[in-house]
């Protein structure tokens, strides 16, 4: 079941690309690990001496290489390489990296997302993951750096082994399972730079938990995106029908997102490849948003004529 970055049960699930893609984001935090790893090799006076260490590579493209000697350590090398190959070639460094570490949770993250022929399958190897990165991390860093997860980059393979075991397990249908871990994960991280709040959203929305979806809008409410605005206005309309308040939510919705209605109306057809990029308010949030989420407005009697009419009247698109 070889995923990139549409997951199922989240991200609309789309079968792998004719091509792989050239580049690999996750490839792109190596320099911040080199970067990590030189800074944990220095024995600084004091703050103002490590921000004058910094200084001397600001804007310079190459970072001195510290030797490691930790296999966890080589093996997240090795699995920076594998993240910007390309083919076979991901593969075979993802199990070379186990080979030097069996606690690497990014190798079973990059096998489950190219080698699982079943969702069943990437399960395990997810569930692999997270105990991997389980042992990496050990429970003193969950217990004394919960809140900080995400910027420390040490924690970022298990929170990506941990987004996979969550969406695997929501299509699979266990789906309380999966919104305990989303939960879990944004305790941790509650910066949430995975997005994993506009997963547990719609997981919210599926299983009815109009309450704690109310408490997660709130959690988040300068949060801008055609994702937030538009859930928000659904999830009111879903309340209470077309008041004023759920007008005024849509209209905002609208006003932020222009494109959106058109393709949860059917007016503009989806293309055949979803957009790997996005800019706020651009159609390519609309199309990636009504991807993941006209189902959940099908699925609410009278939505969508609810937004045909709210359009028509207020000339809003």
């Amino acid at each position: 079941m070889a995923q990139k970055k549409r997951k199922p049960g989240g991200k609309s699930a789309q079968s792998k690309p004719d091509a792989p893609l050239k580049l690999d984001r996750r490839a792109l935090e190596k320099a911040t690990w080199d970067m990590n790893r030189l800074m944990q090799s220095q024995d600084f006076g004091s703050l103002d001496e490590a921000n004058d260490f910094l200084q001397r590579f600001a804007g310079v493209g190459k970072i001195p290489v510290v030797e490691k000697h930790d296999p966890l350590e080589q093996a997240q090398d090795v699995m920076y390489e594998a993240w910007n190959a390309e083919g076979k070639r991901r593969v075979e460094l993802a199990r070379k990296a186990l080979t030097i570490s069996p606690d690497c949770a990014d190798a079973y993250v990059l096998l489950a997302e190219e080698t699982a022929t079943s969702v069943r399958e990437a399960r395990k190897l997810y569930e692999e993951g997270v105990k991997a990165g389980e042992r990496a991390l050990g429970p003193q860093t969950f217990e004394e750096e919960a809140g900080q997860f995400w910027s420390m980059i040490e924690t970022r393979p298990y929170m990506r082994a941990r987004e996979g075991l969550a969406q695997v397990l929501w299509a699979l249908g266990e789906k309380r399972e999966a919104a305990g871990h989303f939960r879990e994960m944004l305790r941790l991280n509650p910066n949430d730079n995975q997005g994993i709040r506009y997963f547990l959203a719609r997981l919210l929305l599926e299983l009815g938990a109009d309450k704690e979806l109310g408490e997660l809008l709130g959690q988040f409410k300068d949060d801008a995106m055609a994702e937030w605005n538009y859930m928000r206005a659904l999830r009111q309309f879903r309340r209470s029908g077309a008041g004023d308040e759920a007008n005024r939510l849509l209209k905002r919705a609208i006003k932020q997102n222009r494109f959106v209605p058109h393709y949860l109306l059917g007016t503009r057809k989806m293309p055949a490849r979803l957009p790997e990029t996005m800019g706020w308010g651009d159609e390519n949030e609309a199309i990636a948003y009504a991807a993941d989420n006209l189902r959940y407005w099908q699925e609410t009697r009278g939505a969508l004529a609810w937004l045909y009419d709210t359009i028509h009247r207020g000339r809003a698109v």
